[in-house]
């Protein structure tokens, strides 16, 4: 029994050494967030993520792919499923990609879909079709994985007004932004902001507590973000004493 018990304790000390350790090195935190985009560049992501061992959160819509099929269409459910299970948190995006446009009325608000059937309108919506167009993320996942998505949701452009977040709050959903210097700019015009530029300023403009985020794929980028940024971009975060978390529930 001794003989056993001496392995375990010296296991238990190492092991608490290495908690120890990882906790000093996290000196601030930050959360990576991901917008489906056109999903060009989706697989990469999920590559990065997993060899740095971070969990991210994505906001998703169903969004036209690169490859010609739309974001949470059957050819990408073992994608989600392998997101699922290695432990990533998942929100809506709203269904069809829904820009806010403005207040209308007293109670409703005018959305611009970018996708389905009323693409490119601008569509007023009352409270419960709010939440339809929120929670048929949730409704569809559920398809694709066996599991909702988390109460959570991010507005396309990231355009908003009081109303619609509370809105989205009568949903049951909470609206999830973005910081100021979490904005990794993987939309901008690549010739205008190149990839070198973006990753200095990413780099070293992250701040504690920052939500970041990028998206699987964007069409308006002519140079790709993140075959070129994220991967450097993480460790030098890392090396800035950063680790990454969830959205709190």
């Amino acid at each position: 029994m001794r003989m056993i018990r001496y392995p375990l304790i010296i296991a238990c000390i190492l092991l608490s050494q290495v908690v120890s350790a990882q906790s000093s090195a996290c000196k601030n935190t930050a959360y990576l967030t991901f917008d489906t985009g056109n999903m060009a560049v989706a697989e990469y992501i999920a590559k990065v993520l997993k060899q740095q061992n971070i969990k991210a959160t994505f906001f998703l819509a169903n969004e036209k792919t690169k490859q010609g099929g739309y974001s949470l269409d059957d050819s990408w459910k073992g994608y989600w499923q392998a997101r699922l299970q290695e432990g990533h948190r998942f929100g809506s995006h709203t269904y069809d990609h829904s820009y806010w446009v403005q207040d209308v009325g007293e109670s409703d608000v005018m959305l611009r879909p970018q996708f389905g059937k009323n693409a490119g309108k601008a569509i007023r919506f009352d409270q419960a079709q709010l939440c339809q167009e929120i929670s048929r993320v949730s409704t569809r996942f559920q398809e694709l994985t066996g599991k909702p998505i988390d109460l959570i949701w991010r507005a396309p452009g990231g355009k908003t007004s009081p109303r619609l977040i509370a809105m989205g709050e009568r949903c049951g959903y909470r609206h999830i932004g973005w910081s100021p210097s979490g904005f990794l700019g993987d939309e901008l015009d690549s010739k205008r902001f190149p990839n070198t530029k973006l990753l200095e300023q990413a780099s070293r403009g992250l701040k504690n507590g920052d939500i970041a985020i990028a998206h699987l794929g964007i069409w308006s980028r002519e140079d790709p973000w993140a075959p070129a940024v994220l991967e450097p971009l993480i460790e030098n975060w890392k090396k800035r004493g950063f680790c990454f978390a969830l959205i709190p529930n």
